[in-house]
Order: C-alpha cells, then sequence, then structure tokens
C-alpha cells in the first residue's frame, strides 16, 4: 500500500481519495468506507426476496481482519464462509421476525453498560473505552446497537429451542453409569522388533503413495529476506553511566516504590465529631513524638479492627488502591518517619512506613545501568528510526541503507508465511514480506516496529511459488512414511492373528500389561488410544475375554478385556453432572441446527 501511494499519490484525485477514506473512517467506521467504493454494487444473494449485500458480506470480512480473528491472506476463504453465515442469519432473522420476537431500547442499553469489555477498572461503563473498542473492532455505535439488537432477537429463539429440550430421568441415570463403569484389561504392544521379517518398500509402492498423498510434500510458497534491525539496546550499549546517575535513578525508584505501611485511624461521624476525631489523633502524634511505641498506641487508639491487634500492619501497598490522600501521605515518607493527620472517606490517619518493595542498590546495579542508558539512547534512537523510515523509503537497495545508519545486512534463509523462527516469526514481519509492494515490485517494507525499541525493515532477496516437491527430493521421506505404514498394517495383522490363537485357546508367551477397574476419565499410566479402545469393546459374556487392537506410536496393542463394572448412579458428583449438562447442550445445539437446516430447506435461497 506504500509503494501505491509512492506512485500516485501526486495527483489532485488520490489526495481526495485518501482524505475522504481518512475522514470516513474516523468518523463512521469500517462500513462508510466499504460504502465509499461498493455503492450500488450488486447483491451476492438473496433470501425469500430479501438481499445479501455485497457491502454486508465486505464490512464482516474487513472487521473480521482489522480484529485480528483471521489473517488478512484467508481473506478470499473467509468471504464465503461470510456469505453463508449472512444467509443463516438472514432466515433465522426472519423466523424471529414472523414470531414477533424483538429486543427494547432498555434492553439494548441495559446490556452495553454492564458489559465488561466497556468498564473501567472501576468496573464502570466509560464511554471513552466505549467509542474505542468499537473503533477497533470498525463498528459505530449505530451499527453496535443494531448488531446487538439482532443477536439477542436470534438468542431469544435459540433460547426457546434450549429450554424445551430435556434429558429423561433414565437417560441421566444411564449417563452417570457410563460415566462410572470401571473396566479390568491387559495388554501387550507388538512393536516392529516384533515382526518375523522386517519390510521392504517397492519403487512401484514408493511411486504410488506419493501419488496418492502429493500434498504431504508440498512446499508452501517462500521467500528469501534481507532485513537490518534497528535496537535502542545496542545503542545503549555503547553509552556510559556514571555513578551519580545510578544514584539517582534508584532514589526515583524508592519513591515509586511499593511500601509496607501500618496506620492507626479515627473514624467520625457517629460516635464523634471531626474535631473531636482530630483531638484523639493529635494525643497519638503528642504520644509518639514523646518516644511512645506505634504498635501499642494502634492497639489502644485505632478503630481499625482488623489492623489495630496487628499493630497496625497493612502489608505492601501501591499507588491506586487507597485513595490519593493516603497514597501521597504514604509515598512521601520513608521507612521509619509517620505522617501528619491524613483524612480520607474512612475517618483520619496516621500512616507509618516501615519497608520498601525495592531490592539494595547493589541488586540493581546492572537493571539501573541498563535503564539508565536506554532511556539516554532515546533520543538517538528515534533519530535514526526517522532514519531509517526516510533512506528505506526512497532507497533502492538495503544495503545502502544498513551502511548510511551503521547497521549490520541480516540474511535468512528460505521462510514461508507459517515457517518463520526468531525474529521473523514476530507479529506483523511475515505479513509484510508478503505485501504486493514488497514481493511483487521489490520494494524495502515500511518500517516495521517490533516493539518499543526496535524496528525493523526487511527486502525480498528471492522469491519461489508454492510447488509439490518431486520424488527424488523427498524419496527418503517417502520411504519411511511407506515402511510405516507397512509395519503398523503388518503388526496389526499379526495382533488378529493372535487374537484368534487366544480365541481357540491356545497359550501365548505375551508380555501383559495389567490394568484393573480404571474408570473413563481416570488418570493412570496407560496410552490413551489403548485406554480408549478398551471402553469401546463390548462387555465380555462369561469368563472368556474380549479381544481388540488398536494403533499406538509405538506399534500395535493387543487387548484382552476381562471385565466391566456398572458405576453406581445413587449419588452425582461434579463431573457426572458435567457430563449431563453436555449431553443436554449437545441435544439443545442440535435441536438449533435442525431448524436452522429446515429454515434454509424452505427459504427461497438465490446465490448471485
Amino acid at each position: 500500500m506504500l509503494q501505491q501511494i509512492r506512485d500516485r499519490s501526486q495527483s489532485m484525485i488520490a489526495k481526495v481519495i485518501v482524505g475522504a477514506v481518512i475522514v470516513a473512517l474516523a468518523l463512521f467506521g469500517i462500513e462508510s468506507v466499504i460504502g465509499l467504493f461498493t455503492s450500488g454494487s450488486d447483491n451476492v444473494a438473496e433470501v425469500n426476496g430479501e438481499p445479501v449485500t455485497r457491502q454486508q458480506v465486505e464490512i464482516e470480512v474487513q472487521r473480521a481482519i482489522r480484529s485480528g480473528q483471521v489473517p488478512p491472506e484467508q481473506e478470499r476463504a473467509l468471504r464465503n464462509q461470510v456469505i453463508e453465515q449472512l444467509v443463516s442469519r438472514e432466515v433465522l432473522d426472519q423466523y424471529a421476525e414472523e414470531g414477533g420476537l424483538y429486543a427494547s431500547e432498555a434492553q439494548i442499553d441495559h446490556l452495553i453498560v454492564n458489559l465488561a469489555e466497556f468498564q473501567d477498572q472501576n468496573g464502570k461503563f466509560s464511554k471513552e473505552i466505549f467509542r474505542n473498542r468499537l473503533a477497533s473492532a470498525g463498528y459505530t455505535p449505530l451499527a453496535f446497537r443494531q448488531q446487538l439488537r439482532e443477536d439477542l432477537i436470534r438468542q431469544q429463539v435459540q433460547q426457546g429451542l434450549t429450554t424445551s429440550e430435556f434429558v429423561l430421568d433414565s437417560e441421566r441415570e444411564r449417563f452417570v453409569e457410563l460415566q462410572r463403569q470401571t473396566r479390568s484389561f491387559r495388554y501387550h504392544v507388538l512393536a516392529r522388533d516384533d515382526l518375523e521379517r522386517d519390510v521392504t518398500v517397492s519403487d512401484e509402492e514408493l511411486q504410488s503413495y506419493y501419488q496418492a498423498n502429493q500434498d504431504q510434500y508440498r512446499r508452501p510458497e517462500q521467500v528469501r529476506l534481507a532485513y537490518v534491525i534497528l535496537d535502542q539496546a545496542d545503542l545503549a550499549d555503547s553509552i556510559q553511566v556514571d555513578e551519580q546517575a545510578l544514584r539517582d535513578a534508584y532514589a526515583e525508584r524508592e519513591r515509586e516504590a511499593g511500601r509496607r505501611v501500618s496506620h492507626i485511624m479515627v473514624s467520625f461521624g457517629d460516635e464523634r465529631t471531626r474535631e473531636e476525631a482530630r483531638a484523639r489523633l493529635q494525643k497519638v502524634k503528642d504520644r509518639l513524638a514523646a518516644g511512645d511505641d506505634f504498635a501499642e498506641l494502634a492497639a489502644e487508639y485505632s478503630d481499625d479492627g482488623s489492623t489495630a491487634d496487628s499493630q497496625g500492619d497493612l502489608g505492601f501497598i501501591n499507588r491506586g488502591f487507597f485513595g490519593e490522600s493516603f497514597e501521597n501521605a504514604a509515598f512521601s515518607l520513608k521507612p521509619g518517619q509517620v505522617s501528619d493527620i491524613v483524612e480520607t472517606e474512612n475517618g483520619l490517619h496516621l500512616i507509618k512506613v516501615t519497608d520498601l518493595d525495592i531490592p539494595p542498590f547493589e541488586e540493581m546495579r546492572d537493571t539501573l545501568r541498563q535503564d539508565v542508558a536506554m532511556e539516554k539512547a532515546g533520543n538517538a534512537f528515534n533519530e535514526r528510526a526517522q532514519r531509517l523510515i526516510d533512506e528505506s523509503f526512497a532507497a533502492d537497495d538495503l544495503a545502502s541503507v544498513a551502511d548510511d545508519l551503521g547497521l549490520p545486512l541480516q540474511q535468512s534463509d528460505w521462510v514461508s508465511r507459517d515457517g518463520a523462527s526468531g525474529v521473523l516469526a514476530e507479529p506483523g514481519v511475515m505479513a509484510a514480506a508478503f505485501e504486493t509492494d514488497v514481493l511483487e515490485n521489490g520494494y524495502n517494507s515500511e518500517v516495521i516496529e517490533l516493539d518499543d525499541q526496535r524496528r525493523m525493515v526487511l527486502r525480498v532477496t528471492d522469491h519461489r511459488e508454492a510447488t509439490t516437491l518431486p520424488l527424488d527430493e523427498v524419496r527418503e521421506q517417502v520411504r519411511s512414511a511407506v515402511e510405516q505404514e507397512k509395519v503398523k498394517e503388518t503388526l496389526r495383522e499379526r495382533a488378529s492373528e493372535m487374537a484368534q490363537a487366544l480365541r481357540n485357546g491356545d497359550s501365548l508367551n505375551l508380555d501383559w500389561q495389567q490394568v484393573d477397574n480404571v474408570s473413563r476419565q481416570q488418570e493412570v499410566d496407560v496410552p490413551q488410544p489403548i485406554l480408549q479402545q478398551a471402553f469401546r469393546l463390548p462387555r465380555p459374556e462369561g469368563s472368556d475375554p474380549v479381544y481388540g487392537q488398536t494403533a499406538i506410536p509405538q506399534g500395535v496393542a493387543l487387548i484382552a478385556l476381562t471385565s466391566v463394572e456398572a458405576g453406581d448412579a445413587s449419588a452425582e458428583d461434579q463431573t457426572d453432572a458435567f457430563i449431563v449438562q453436555m449431553a443436554e447442550r449437545l441435544r439443545a445445539q442440535a435441536a438449533v441446527q435442525g431448524l436452522l437446516e429446515t429454515l434454509k430447506d424452505e427459504a427461497e435461497v438465490e446465490r448471485l
């Protein structure tokens, strides 16, 4: 996008368009910008004559991308999903409208002011947070209220179906019995070493497997990158910090460090007036000045029953919890000092600081040196960051930018969108590498803000499209996969033969692992596939075990189920209740899905 602006920003028409987009987005949200370019566009579908417009689709797509729910490269697939979702919404909305369902303005107001997403740290609705959160998600207040209204009405439909679904007592008991059922079994693991002869793989088998599984051997689209990183920490390493600067920095941290405080509180209002409370606390001050112990005076005078008998100790405090006047007094004191009388909404206080929540100076020396140096490097970093923006914008290469700024020009190996590591895997980096201007037009990327102290610019030095790797290049991988399949199949056959021999009464010398009276959710030292298969096998009849098998990472396990004990449904615990609740939810979801499918089948849906 940056390079397109470079190429076209000189025209007056471009400036008008960009200005319109910026103003519209700032004032009215994403829908205004979409409308600017899609007004008069065609519908993408009709549901019983009601349109689903291309503008609706684009708004939902851009909201999903802007909120970070979907990466931009998945935009095309997302668009098709959005169309289907909008069709489903429309049939459900029409059904709700025919049923006379609605949501009042008062309901919407109540819901908005009680949403935690729009509340400040005190749990109160904040208009500023409300506007900012909506803007970041691409909503205007009116569009959000309309969306909320539609969602509430749809929830009414779904809740009506959900509350009509229930589980019979007999079903509930059966669920609990199955949940509490225990089984005893033994298992023997067959591995590759148990084969009488090792498997071999022919060229025909290699070719056949490769042709049938080519998707496993696709190489994604990849690039090689040159990049530079401007790091404020590197600048800080060359800055000298003297002892006084370290001491000053430590003193500043002391001023804002958490404090352990004790207090003596005298309340007023019911039992005494403010003047009487102040006189009582002045008497405490006088006794402190005469040398009396703060802890003893807290026990004698403080009205705070929770701390009076513990030396008035409130523990460590930080700003933001005890009110401005209390905290201003506490954070102006050094350990051992006592404040003047402080008034809060709870009463009058004398405050004593007993400790600071900060390590000794020598323990913090290295940290202080790094922090002071980073702060001193701030101006140099900002100046060089601006130079990086200007020079990388104008340069035809990245090497000259690196030379001018004294930065190392780094090179990557082949990397894909999802296969990067290290700094290249940080947010925004690979997205920048695959932007059209960078990938196809060969420009430097925009400056990427990795964090507050690092900036990056990259350039694509080589590019190759996604492709299926030739067999010769992946032959060993294919051979290994075919071998594993043949080994597993041979082991399955061997396990079946063993099971049949055991059913026939033959005695086999097997290293059985015994598992007794285990439940479905019990944590036992048994591979999960074996446990799951043991609970899939039918109940044994008589004393003869039921045999089964399952694949595990080590090979194939032969399982002998010996007994099944029914669970006791007389007393449910929390896990049982959860299982029943999940069953009820699944039935309710099935009912909602069934209604939706029926409505779509009965509706006249035309995709344009």
